[in-house]
């Protein structure tokens, strides 16, 4: 469950929401044609009411991979972008499924499923990530994964996010909140199946972290919380770099799920809660992974009007990586925290009564 912030976490949150210089993901860089964008969707699937990860696929161009956490079947539903419609079920055989919160497809295509998630707050002393080859065919079967156990190098900790670098196939957890923050877990280079994983802290983190996605080519790190998202420059040394252009996550009613498009021009969030959305945000400037700008840089020297006349419709500076957030943005984002401010004290004063 979410934290029930206190009056003065929800003043701060309009404040900042009003004051703070954030440079958002639309306000700049090269967008995507309106007839490529994806689209929201709604999650139709009455079984699926705590969406918890997500995973574009990349056999099944507008597919997506999620699952339920706790008190559920160790199942995977493949979920088709178009409709919101379930189009097919994986049931993982003979793993316990006590609280999994992550989905996340690593090199060859194999879906690394996580059972990280401990509400006990560091009470599980080891959890798990189970794989599997993503199915060729969407239909529904049953599949035993391969099993490796996990633990964490500082003692046991709650998380929510497990990230598979798609180029090296290396591990990561981010923790969901160490003290009020959250840290950056690095596996071995190669899980193994017969021993235990170590997963070592290679980073402390500045947010209450619910998951995260690496870009197809490896290059950015998004990790998401409730309210807020932090896009990071992933260096070769494994090292992340925060970037100083924000993300803003749509407002949704319990922001638990985030994956990158196969193409890596959108982020896509999702919601737990029933017939939840999945809703995109298009990246631009630096935000967008290095292949990505690369080939908008080689279009503009080709002189593509295309993208020209795109980001000029962006926005004026749109070009500019540190590009402010737009009026019009600001003001819906400060609507947005006012009217979550005010619901979430009600229900605070409400629980203190």
């Amino acid at each position: 469950m979410p934290p029930t912030p206190r009056p003065a976490a929800l003043v701060t949150l309009v404040t900042l929401a009003v004051l703070a210089p954030l440079p958002v993901a639309t306000a700049a860089g090269p967008a995507v044609a309106d007839d490529a964008a994806p689209e929201a969707f709604t999650l139709t699937d009455p079984r699926i009411v705590e969406s918890s990860g997500l995973q574009a696929s990349r056999q099944h161009p507008g597919v997506y991979w999620t699952h339920n956490d706790s008190d559920d079947a160790a199942l995977l539903y493949a979920v088709d972008g178009a409709t919101g419609d379930t189009v097919a079920t994986v049931t993982l055989d003979g793993v316990e499924a006590r609280d999994i919160e992550a989905v996340s497809l690593g090199p060859g295509d194999e879906l690394f499923v996580a059972d990280i998630g401990d509400n006990f707050d560091g009470g599980w002393s080891e959890v798990w990530i189970y794989r599997l080859p993503e199915p060729a065919d969407l239909a529904d079967a049953t599949v035993t994964p391969t099993v490796s156990t996990l633990t964490y190098a500082d003692g046991p900790r709650d998380a929510e996010a497990l990230m598979v670098h798609p180029v090296t196939g290396r591990v990561y957890v981010a923790s969901k909140k160490q003290d009020g923050g959250a840290k950056l877990y690095a596996g071995p280079e190669e899980l193994s199946t017969s021993g235990v994983n170590v997963f070592e802290p290679v980073a402390d983190l500045d947010l209450w972290v619910t998951d995260g996605a690496f870009s197809p080519d490896g290059t950015r790190l998004l990790l998401r919380g409730y309210f807020g998202a932090v896009m990071y420059r992933w260096h070769d040394d494994g090292a992340p770099e925060p970037l100083d252009q924000r993300v803003v996550p749509p407002l949704q009613q319990q922001g638990e799920s985030v994956t990158f498009t196969p193409d890596g021009r959108t982020l896509m969030f999702g919601s737990e809660g029933e017939a939840s959305a999945v809703e995109p945000v298009a990246l631009g400037g630096a935000l967008l992974p290095e292949t990505v700008r690369e080939q908008a840089a080689e279009g503009d020297a080709e002189g593509d009007g295309g993208t020209a006349a795109q980001d000029g419709a962006a926005g004026e500076g749109s070009g500019d990586d540190d590009g402010e957030i737009a009026l019009s943005t600001r003001a819906a984002v400060v609507v947005a925290a006012a009217v979550l401010a005010v619901v979430l004290l009600r229900r605070l004063v409400t629980r203190r009564r």
